[in-house]
């Protein structure tokens, strides 16, 4: 029986790529995307236009900060894996706009944990971001580096995923 993957953010680069080389290993990818408008939606569209006529590809749109819509999902499919590359973007606009950040880098990447917990998900791979490295001026990043002071939200916010997924694993 083929692999089922769940990939977060399908529409975006990285998920679209992703979901490309899997179905090509006749991998089943369900992309789930909300198509949200911080990038063009017509991109996000188009790339979804790719990939929907593989027969192997389901396009979800829920968002993840949707806790009955996820706990739906994964009550609905079984995962071998799922890949979170899903968060709102950018981070000037997470001063600007707090709330957008927390429900979906946080309540919504706590929904994805809390499904993969609650249906046996083997492996989850997620995406963090260079920004949890702050004001560190040690170039290049490493592992080792201190990343106790963000400097937005959005860094903290990645640094709260990292602490998430450890604390689930």
């Amino acid at each position: 029986m083929p692999k089922n993957i769940l990939i977060t953010g399908a529409a975006g680069f990285i998920g679209f790529h992703l979901s490309r080389k899997l179905l090509n290993n006749s991998i089943h990818v369900v992309g789930l995307d909300n198509l949200n408008d911080y990038y063009d939606p017509k991109l996000k569209q188009a790339r979804l236009d790719q990939l929907t006529p593989n027969p192997a590809f389901t396009h979800i749109n829920i968002d993840l900060a949707d806790r009955s819509a996820m706990e739906d999902l994964f009550s609905r499919q079984q995962f071998d894996a799922v890949v979170n590359l899903a968060a709102r973007a950018g981070v000037r606009y997470s001063l600007k706009n707090p709330h957008s950040y927390v429900n979906t880098n946080l309540v919504g990447f706590l929904n994805v944990l809390e499904g993969c917990r609650h249906s046996n998900v083997k492996h989850l791979v997620f995406a963090s971001s260079s920004s949890v490295y702050g004001a560190n001026t040690n170039m290049p990043f490493s592992v080792h580096d201190n990343v106790d002071h963000p400097v937005s939200l959005y860094a903290a916010g990645k640094k709260s995923n990292e602490l998430m997924a450890h604390s689930y694993s």
